[in-house]
């Protein structure tokens, strides 16, 4: 299925130009306050700068500004005032006669020189006679610019003059308008002015030169959009609700290099086609060599080719063959022309707009799809010819280095069908892409190998592997999953047992993300095949990723057992990368066994390992579970080795490499374990912002054990915002996947934390069943997932009103943790202890509790339990009568939850947290809220919080006392408070600061 021809490709929202548009506004709020203007926008052809121009017209009309237009035209070069006639024509088309007279004024008889047409309008008005050519272009200066002061009229009404693409301006009209960019600056009017950086003439040139030496404008440059761009722009475009498939927006911005008119005009090509298509629910695009260059783009590089010399149009041709970018070098060797013969063309190329220069031996198309048109224009024998021309020129050139250019080689090679030197050279550029990951590119390769091995009927075992791990890394798991099981089919025809084994485990590890079951049966074949074999390096990575499974579905004893032989072989080896590998597996078992201490020791010799190695995804992976050791959500009843910040800094590590190398998978396990985090910091919105992005990416490459994770840390981030309906819709969804995919490490964890919100909703019944179905009365307090469960079953007993038994419960989760020692806190089990005292009436005992729970919480920086902690102690001093120790407890617990709430964006979360944590406290409704509010807004009353509004709407003292039914002197103490609490020197100040607060938009 494609997308319906009947939809309109054509981005409805302006995306990548929020600065430019922080510009014009600012530009035409000095214009509203009567000064003039002038802006120049610029960038390459299709950028957008027309879509800017129209953005900005739209936002001065709203602000009641007149706009006239005119626009440059290619032939209009040699036509004076090209431009302004444009606009005096559109002027006098749009206005009755008896406005184009007030325009026009006493200067009628001058410009209707110029536009006879207004003769029509104006049957009464006489030409003058015309003068001298010097002084009648003055005399026609002068006028013009006072036609253009008329139209603001008596009143000053701002005045918006748009002249589009000066690179096609005549010379006189230049001048007119640096004449009109000095007569305005004292007037109400923004000339608004585009052009093409690529295409300036001398006279343009000298224009721009004068405005920047007399400082009368600012210019705006409009780039090509980023990635993130072009997944906006798509996402607008198809009225999308989540980000666009990776290798969707990279094959388009390849092919388009984010130039938004190119992008739109492709989308438009590509739809016609059929190159865009739906399957399984998701928008997919033929690879960037089966594309079609847009009608409009080849007719526009043909334009322009026409003018060539013959000898130049060989050289295109050839140049196009060679590549985007070209060296001079390589042209010569294969023209054997000389400087003298080849720099005349090559200058052809650049003044024709074709190729630009990037330094003394190299050069480029301007951009990639002019090279395409070019390219395609040739017959396929004829491109096949010139690519065997390449290659074996690049082989001569490169003689003796040819791996470092196996890139281009492997691209002449298959292209010219020389399936020998392709194969050999797509390999290898291939494995040097993996290396340097660059998965994109090795998965064009690999292709490009499997296709020349296919024609050589060479055994493809190892190509298909290959490209299998790059797909793996960019989060395709079909395409995966079909190369590996190629790769295990040829392994098995041709007896090779060792790509028969290493398929298997392929397999298994790209399985472990949706089926745990297949997992582990995949690990088991490759376990027994590879005892079969004289192989001890391979059996020692066979039991760890057995063991690695094992852990992973409880079976602990084993998991330890099989990455201890692992351990043994690789010593025996001296295999350092084994022994990395091994280390990391091993920390990963501890840490779910509950032994966090013994996990970081484990994880820090790995990331040493790595480092050593240079092995960036076992960086990646050391060091995010690395992160998970601290006091995070799915820690937080053990012996933490570390703090959150601690923690936060191991995950922002390996965030930053997990994105340098393109590992989709570990892009998102590294924002989860940095959520994980964040939230029991208290630094909500930024978890919030981390677990989206990582749900975004989860779901695009539909890794399901990633989605059960992080729609678990939203659910336990929600419970601490206390935002219940959210964290159980969360939570239901990641324990619906954790069944599926058979995880009883997964099971476990969100059955704890689902139990914990079911326990706040006060719908116990729910919590018992979802905590029988986990723990048995002789369920062990060991893994993290039991002690999760068990700390919520604590909860509930307290829900129950059985303290006895959430204290003996808690009391089995303190000594059973390996870790704990006669001056070990952990804050979430102290807490709860305290809890359970106040409510067993050992007062005393539970004071020191809390306080214990309340040093610890403040090293660890939980925010998230020390507000917890502090209103609990506040109600015990209330309860001992203790008032003044009550009221700094609860006061210090007021803080932190207002801090909490001010880094919340979502108003309604916020307001929702903050109403949820009043309601704790005892007694009548506290003055939280009301405190939030004025701490937010500098102290503001609600009533000066509304003078503040419509101070940043403009209206004047007078005004708002008629507005708000009170005296003009009320209004101006209103306005001195504001100044004095927030310390500002002007009513100026009051209004930006009101207008970023939003307060301007909530006055009715």
């Amino acid at each position: 299925m494609k997308p319906s021809p009947k939809t309109p490709i054509l981005c409805p929202v302006l995306i990548g130009r929020t600065s430019q548009l922080e510009a014009l506004t600012h530009a035409v709020e000095v214009v509203r306050g009567g000064t003039g203007h002038t802006m120049l926008i610029t960038g390459e052809a299709g950028i957008g700068k027309s879509r800017l121009v129209s953005e900005a017209e739209s936002r001065v009309a709203q602000a009641d500004f007149h706009i006239l237009r005119g626009n440059c035209f290619e032939p209009d070069r040699a036509l004076p005032y090209a431009p302004v006639l444009d606009l005096l024509r559109t002027f006098g088309a749009n206005h009755k006669d008896v406005e184009i007279a007030a325009a026009l004024g006493a200067s009628a008889p001058e410009i209707i020189k110029l536009v006879p047409e207004f003769g029509s309008h104006l049957p009464n008005v006489t030409p003058t006679p015309i003068l001298e050519p010097e002084a009648e272009k003055r005399r026609l200066f002068n006028v013009l610019a006072q036609f253009f002061a008329n139209v603001t009229g008596p009143e000053h009404t701002p005045l918006m003059i748009v002249i589009e693409d000066l690179h096609w301006s005549d010379y006189t009209s230049l001048e007119f308008l640096l004449h009109l960019a000095h007569r305005i600056v004292s007037q109400p009017i923004f000339l608004l002015l585009t052009y093409r950086m690529d295409e300036t003439h001398p006279a343009l040139e000298h224009f721009l030169v004068e405005l920047d030496r007399e400082r009368l404008a600012t210019e705006l440059t409009l780039q090509r959009l980023t990635m993130a761009e072009v997944d906006g722009m798509l996402r607008a475009i198809f009225r999308l609700d989540r980000p666009v498939r990776a290798v969707f927006q990279q094959t388009l911005h390849i092919f388009t290099e984010g130039n938004p008119f190119f992008i739109e005009e492709t989308l438009k090509a590509l739809t016609a086609s059929g190159s865009i298509f739906l399957e399984q629910g998701r928008w997919e695009i033929k690879p960037v060599s089966e594309l079609r260059i847009p009608r409009s783009i080849e007719d526009a590089v043909r334009r322009r080719t026409k003018r060539l010399s013959d000898a130049t149009h060989s050289l295109l041709e050839l140049a196009a063959v060679a590549g985007r970018r070209f060296d001079f070098g390589l042209l010569q060797e294969l023209t054997k022309m000389d400087d003298q013969e080849l720099l005349p063309l090559i200058k052809e190329l650049v003044a024709a707009q074709l190729v630009v220069e990037e330094s003394a031996d190299q050069f480029s198309f301007r951009h990639a799809l002019t090279r395409e048109a070019v390219y395609h224009s040739l017959l396929i024998r004829e491109r096949k010819k010139y690519h065997g021309r390449v290659t074996e020129t690049l082989e001569r050139i490169y003689a003796g280095s040819q791996d470092a250019h196996a890139g281009d080689l492997a691209y002449h090679a298959y292209e010219a069908g020389n399936w020998a030197k392709a194969l050999e050279y797509s390999r290898l550029a291939g494995e040097k892409a993996l290396a340097l990951y660059a998965p994109q590119s090795a998965l064009t390769q690999f292709t490009r190998a499997l296709e020349a091995a296919q024609q050589l009927a060479v055994p493809p075992a190892a190509i298909y592997r290959a490209r299998g791990q790059a797909y793996e890394t960019i989060g395709e798991f079909e395409k995966a999953r079909a190369d590996f099981e190629q790769a295990l089919s040829s392994g098995r025809e041709i007896n090779d047992h060792k790509a028969e084994w290493q398929a298997l485990i392929d397999l298994g590890f790209l399985w472990a993300g949706r089926d745990y079951q297949r997992t582990g049966d995949y690990f088991q074949e490759a376990l027994d095949l590879v005892r079969q074999m004289d192989d001890p390096t391979s059996l020692a990575h066979s039991l760890n990723r057995l063991g690695n499974w094992c852990a992973n579905v409880d079976k602990l004893d084993e998991a330890l057992r099989y990455h201890h032989q692992a351990l043994d072989i690789f010593q025996e080896l001296n295999d350092r990368t084994g022994l990395a590998e091994t280390l990391d597996y091993l920390g990963m078992a501890s840490q779910i066994n509950g032994d966090l201490i013994q996990g970081t020791a484990h994880y820090q010799r790995a990331v040493e390992l790595f480092h050593e190695l240079d092995d960036r995804r076992g960086l990646v992976s050391s060091l995010a579970t690395l992160a998970l050791c601290g006091p995070s959500y799915m820690h937080d009843p053990s012996v933490s080795p570390f703090s959150l910040a601690e923690a936060i800094q191991y995950g922002e590590q390996a965030l930053k490499i997990a994105r340098e190398i393109g590992w989709r998978s570990g892009e998102i396990y590294s924002l989860y374990c940095l959520g994980i985090n964040l939230g029991p910091q208290g630094e909500y919105q930024r978890a919030w912002d981390m677990l989206q992005s990582a749900l975004e990416i989860s779901t695009d490459i539909e890794h399901d054990q990633w989605m059960i994770g992080v729609h678990c840390d939203l659910g336990a981030l929600y419970y601490d915002m206390l935002s219940l309906a959210l964290a159980r819709q969360h939570l239901e969804q990641s324990f619906t996947l954790a069944q599926k995919i058979g995880s009883s490490v997964w099971i476990g964890l969100v059955t704890g934390w689902l139990a914990s919100v079911c326990i706040l909703q006060n719908e116990l019944p729910r919590a018992e069943t979802l905590l029988n179905g986990f723990l048995a009365a002789d369920t062990p307090f060991r893994t993290q997932m039991q002690r999760l469960c068990w700390c919520a079953r604590a909860e509930l007993a307290l829900a129950q009103t059985m303290p006895e038994m959430a204290l003996e419960i808690i009391d089995h989760l303190i000594a059973s943790d390996p870790n704990v020692t006669s001056i070990t806190v952990i804050p979430r089990l102290w807490s709860l202890r305290g809890e359970a005292l106040v409510r067993l009436h050992r007062l005393d005992e539970a004071e020191g509790e809390l306080q214990a729970a309340q040093i610890t919480a403040t090293q660890q920086g939980a925010r998230t339990w020390l507000w917890r902690i502090h209103l609990a102690l506040g109600k015990l001093y209330q309860a001992q009568v203790r008032r003044v120790e009550a009221l700094a407890e609860f006061r210090a617990a007021h803080a932190i939850i207002i801090d909490l709430a001010a880094s919340v964006q979502d108003q309604t979360l916020r307001n929702n947290f903050l109403e949820n944590t009043q309601a704790l406290f005892p007694g009548q409704p506290s003055i939280l809220l009301r405190q939030a509010e004025k701490e937010e807004f500098g102290g503001l009353t609600a009533r000066e919080r509304e003078v503040a509004g419509l101070i940043a709407r403009g209206e004047t003292n007078r005004e708002i006392a008629e507005k708000l039914v009170v005296s003009e002197r009320t209004v101006e103490s209103h306005v001195t408070n504001i100044l004095a609490k927030l310390g500002f020197p002007s009513r100026a100040r009051i209004a930006i600061w009101a207008a970023e607060k939003g307060l301007g938009k909530q006055v009715k």
